[in-house]
């Protein structure tokens, strides 16, 4: 069987084969989380470093990102202990097309009968499993699932009370994808963004016959829109990119002020972008 090496978040290398994940995976992709509440409506369901979040309404929830392939049952768990049930899941979304964010979509597709919706270059590699990502291509890495919708930047997704905005962010993947909504808690409102942050994956080229095209420009467009987006909580595909583990242990008391870290999201943003810079100046001196 051939294996194919691949770097996905955080220079994390793997050795992966067909759709299988092997025990070779980070540790923080596999190891079970404690759920918690990040504020008002908004729930981390994920895993110790892979990100699930759950947004709940009377109508429905909606379910943001799954982890690799065997990780329905934790999520399960996490949404059972908070007192929801996966079954009610009437929406699917993903910040970003990669298997270690996807690859449980389409079983718990299957049980809540929730719709998929997706970016419209995302959607094309949810369909036909990863074969057609720019960059991790040519494979079938997760399984593939319908797309029941297409949304795009500016679109507002009502659900009950739930009011979520999308944002286009693009760069990790073609079609990469943030999302806000604004919650209002003991008399204050907070402006809450699921951000998908622009990591650069080993081995993406920017520039001279760059990994897709239009790539270098997505990225710093990226950076340059989520500099402008008025934040006051912000949480991220993988626990490590928002400090996670610094802000919240499992346990504490909850406070809508746990995650309140605007100057930390500028200051992530600001560090990723001098990250693509120096990525850039290194092509160009080639």
């Amino acid at each position: 069987m051939q294996l194919k090496l691949i770097c996905l978040a955080f220079a994390n290398c793997l050795f992966l084969s067909s759709v299988q994940v092997s025990a070779q995976s980070p540790e923080g992709w596999t190891t079970p989380y404690p759920a918690f509440r990040v504020i008002d409506n908004l729930y981390g369901v994920g895993l110790l470093d892979l990100s699930v979040f759950l947004i709940t309404s009377d109508e429905g929830h909606i379910l943001i990102n799954t982890g690799l392939e065997d990780s329905t049952a934790l999520i399960r768990e996490n949404m059972e202990s908070l007192g929801f049930r996966i079954e009610d899941v009437a929406i699917l979304l993903t910040m970003q097309a990669h298997w270690d964010h996807t690859a449980a979509l389409a079983e718990i597709k299957q049980i809540s009968n929730a719709e998929m919706w997706a970016t419209v270059d995302d959607a094309r590699v949810l369909e036909d499993g990863g074969f057609s990502d720019a960059h991790f291509g040519g494979r079938e890495s997760f399984e593939p699932v319908i797309v029941d919708k297409i949304i795009s930047e500016g679109e507002v997704i009502e659900l009950g009370n739930i009011k979520l905005t999308v944002y286009d962010h693009p760069g990790h993947t073609e079609g990469s994808s943030s999302y806000s909504m604004v919650v209002n808690e003991n008399g204050r409102d907070y402006n809450v963004v699921i951000a998908n942050m622009g990591t650069i994956n080993p081995g993406k080229v920017m520039e001279v016959d760059p990994t897709y095209p239009g790539v270098s420009e997505d990225f710093a467009s990226t950076y340059r829109r989520q500099k402008q987006m008025d934040v006051d909580v912000w949480v991220a595909a993988h626990g490590s990119q928002y400090g996670l583990h610094d802000k919240y242990k499992p346990g504490q008391a909850y406070s809508p002020d746990t995650f309140v870290d605007p100057q930390g999201f500028v200051a992530e943003v600001e560090r990723l972008e001098e990250i693509y810079l120096e990525q850039l100046a290194e092509e160009r001196s080639n």
